[in-house]
């Protein structure tokens, strides 16, 4: 085994740091993730207190021959359901009442002497709203439904509340946008050389900088680069302050987190980072200070070549592991098998590949059966494009990072692409798991999140695990928490879709009650052989149209098979809903093959 680990990616993301300012703007963030007023929920139930002295205070059997009462005059189907515990009565109105009859029905026990007050049992909803951080439309990787991890629904349940999460990377560089949620870390870089600081091991986190001033600095093929300031990167997608109009937003916004560098000049040495994860969770590395604040989650964003794991590694990650510490690693760059890199080809961590905006692996993500899960990781170039260029980096990955090309200078934010980008995913994830139930094993954190991750929409050729991770059906299955409903419309019926016209299936949905939830999801299967041509809407009952995909130029790629969430809240379910296909070119044709929507 080679004597350093280098950065997974680092060809490709310091080639990012400069030249990634350029570049198409990136839509907005989808309707649904926009907090755009309460749903209006029908109203089924009424509160009645009555007066201390009225039998049917405290009598049950009084309140329930009264409502029946109030029923008989009102016409509707009055029931006594149970007393409250601040002695009130709930009266059930046989179902969803209208505005009329729900007006009749309180006026009738207002008209009543004994009636102190009646209103209705009106619903309450969690008051999560789109954050406001200035940029956080730009992150796709959060909230799109093709390739995002479908993460803000989570927050309303976990935000990473008592959780530390060790970076052992680059180091720091000072950014107020992650400023509030850092504590003390560690400089493992045991050569002063390496670490720029001028001695070795330290208590002092910061950042001085990877770069390379020429080529072959670092053995035979290394090139010259600037600082990638990657360390600062990964904690911003982790942990980025959240809602402070500023920035991005980070996956696990109130964990902690705790940079631990190891990585400077030309990498860094195995037995320094071996020793960097045993001090961050919780464990005695001779000669230094124990860790105050032991991390729950270890982000791994490193790697190098190795047909096996070192036993320096493993007994590292095996004492992690057994102190209660999840350990997420990058699978690696260099679109090969996974199994020729380390740590990831370790045992005991969640080992993770990188998607796209498209939802396809990534060109230059590993693969392989050692691939646990994959997460968004970007591509900020086509795999056909000249490497080092940046020509899309809309389809990157945003997060803090500084504008210095060697030393530290302005803080600033920039997309990268990499596995490196992809892992903090899954450890923000991970952070919010353990914060969400604190019980947790880190062999349960990966089973929950490899059991609900969702099949790739896209492709992936050589093996990507179990899909790409689904933040809130993995927190929700650790939580016990179900989705309401769960009834499934289904049309599977074929619908053409031919050159530069617009084309629709239709869903008659009966039976429901109310309006439509919040996470409606629409599964979608439609075969076309150049999938970047088609618009995808969704038509709700009175005509609103929801956009579920926009065309791309780029997206050569066939088909359309995934599942998107849409907040139709605002909706009645009740009615006719459409999937609505637009072909806005020629060349390519196709069909809807089937659409489900599941309430």
């Amino acid at each position: 085994m080679a004597a350093t680990a280098t950065i997974a990616g680092v060809v490709a993301t310091s080639s990012v740091a400069s030249a990634a300012a350029a570049g198409p703007s990136p839509k907005p963030a989808p309707a649904s993730q926009a907090m755009t007023g309460l749903p209006a929920a029908p109203v089924e139930k009424v509160i009645v207190t009555y007066k201390s002295k009225a039998a049917e205070a405290g009598s049950n059997t009084a309140a329930k021959n009264d409502a029946a009462a109030k029923g008989e005059k009102t016409g509707e189907s009055l029931s006594f359901e149970r007393r409250l515990a601040g002695g009130a009565a709930l009266v059930d109105l046989g179902g969803e009442a209208s505005k009329k009859d729900l007006a009749e029905v309180m006026a009738a026990f207002r008209a009543d002497t004994s009636v102190a007050s009646v209103e209705p049992d009106i619903r309450a909803y969690a008051m999560a709203a789109a954050p406001d951080d200035t940029d956080y439309a730009k992150q796709w990787d959060l909230f799109e439904a093709t390739g995002g991890m479908n993460v803000p629904g989570a927050w309303d349940k976990t935000t990473g509340s008592g959780v530390t999460v060790a970076v052992i990377d680059t180091g720091y560089a000072a950014h107020t946008d992650l400023a509030g949620n850092v504590v003390a870390g560690y400089d493992f870089i045991s050569s002063s050389a390496d670490a720029r600081d001028g001695n070795g091991r330290d208590n002092n986190a910061k950042d001085e900088g990877d770069w390379n001033a020429t080529d072959g600095e670092c053995g035979t093929g290394s090139k010259a680069s600037n600082s990638s300031w990657h360390g600062t990167h990964v904690a911003g997608t982790i942990g980025a302050t959240t809602n402070n109009t500023k920035g991005i937003a980070g996956i696990a916004y109130n964990a902690k987190i705790q940079p631990v560098r190891v990585l400077g000049k030309c990498g860094g040495s195995s037995a320094d980072i071996a020793d960097a994860i045993t001090w961050a969770s919780g464990g005695t590395v001779p000669g230094v200070t124990a860790n105050a604040t032991p991390a729950k989650v270890i982000n791994l964003s490193l790697g190098g070549a190795s047909a096996t794991c070192p036993s320096v590694y493993q007994t590292a990650i095996n004492g992690a592991v057994s102190r209660g510490t999840t350990v997420v690693v990058a699978a690696g760059n260099s679109n090969a098998n996974v199994s020729g890199f380390t740590p990831a080809n370790c045992s005991g961590v969640i080992n993770v590949a990188s998607t796209s905006r498209e939802g396809n692996r990534s060109f230059y993500s590993n693969f392989g059966t050692g691939i646990d899960v994959s997460a968004p990781g970007g591509e900020t170039r086509r795999a056909t494009d000249t490497p080092g260029t940046v020509t899309t980096p809309e389809n990157g990955i945003l997060s803090t990072l500084n504008s210095g090309t060697t030393t530290q200078s302005a803080e600033n934010y920039k997309p990268y692409q990499g596995t490196s980008m992809a892992a903090p995913h899954i450890a923000g994830l991970a952070a919010l798991l353990k914060s969400a139930k604190s019980t947790l094993t880190p062999a349960e954190i990966e089973s929950a999140i490899k059991a609900n991750a969702r099949p790739l929409p896209g492709t992936c050729s050589g093996g990507c695990g179990t899909g790409i991770a689904d933040t809130v059906k993995t927190v929700n299955a650790v939580t016990g928490t179900t989705t309401p409903g769960g009834a499934t419309f289904t049309n599977a019926a074929n619908v053409t879709i031919t050159d530069n016209t617009t084309v629709a299936s239709s869903l008659a949905v009966t039976g429901r009650t109310g309006n439509a939830p919040a996470a409606l999801k629409v599964d979608v299967d439609i075969k076309h052989t150049w999938r970047g041509d088609l618009v995808v809407d969704l038509v709700a009952p009175d005509g609103t149209v929801r956009n579920l995909k926009a065309s791309s130029s780029s997206d050569s790629a066939d088909n359309v098979i995934t599942t998107y969430t849409v907040d139709a809240s605002s909706e009645v379910a009740n009615g006719t809903w459409k999937l609505q296909v637009r072909d806005v070119a020629s060349g390519d044709t196709g069909y809807i093959d089937s659409w489900s929507l599941t309430f």
